[in-house]
């Protein structure tokens, strides 16, 4: 045999041993890269996505429900900043008002200065009333009623004959409520029981 023949049946065994190795690569290429997954693994990760799902739907749902609360909280503040805007300013025009109202009933005699005075003062009280009403400014006048520690505060307690223990019987001055929040509490005088009398005393 020639080299001529030898050399093509050289290269027809060394092509075929690279088509063997070929193979080999590619099968075990598919071995490592591709796995079978079992139903037992499909169920785990089935159950792990939809335990991720359900964790996240409930982190939507506070999420949301957070920002509703926050939405009404925002909301009260403005309306509360709103109503009870006036507090400061109310609390300071109370004793403008009280001291027209004392002026007027310290205004006694018939002479045309007292008259004109008076009618001033009257008009000035009306006018005060009317932007009480307007900005929901009203008085509390507890005369006779059964003492309110939220509204009234109590200068003394005296013992008066036939009103009723802890009923108001003297009013020194009248609070007020703005939006019915209190703005000043009503000064009064409550009643007391009377004291029973002593065993010495018999």
């Amino acid at each position: 045999m020639s080299i001529d023949q030898e050399m093509p049946e050289n290269e027809v065994k060394i092509e075929s041993e690279l088509e063997n190795e070929a193979v080999h690569d590619e099968e075990s290429h598919t071995e490592v890269g591709e796995h079978e997954y079992t139903i037992d693994e499909l169920k785990q990760e089935l159950e792990e996505a939809k335990q991720k799902a359900h964790e996240n739907w409930d982190k939507a749902v506070r999420t949301m429900a957070e920002m509703e609360n926050l939405k009404r909280r925002t909301q009260k503040d403005l309306e509360d900043a709103h109503k009870y805007s006036l507090t400061s300013f109310g609390k300071e025009l109370l004793p403008v008002y009280d001291s027209v109202v004392l002026g007027l009933q310290a205004a006694t005699g018939d002479n045309e200065e007292v008259k004109k005075f008076r009618e001033g003062c009257d008009l000035t009280i009306k006018q005060f009333e009317a932007l009480f009403a307007k900005f929901n400014i009203v008085a509390i006048d507890p005369m006779g009623e059964s003492f309110n520690a939220e509204q009234h505060q109590a200068m003394m307690m005296q013992e008066i004959e036939g009103a009723e223990p802890n009923t108001v019987v003297n009013v020194f001055q009248k609070g007020y409520l703005l939006n019915g929040r209190l703005l000043r509490p009503a000064m009064v005088v409550v009643a007391k029981a009377a004291e029973k009398p002593s065993d010495d005393n018999m």
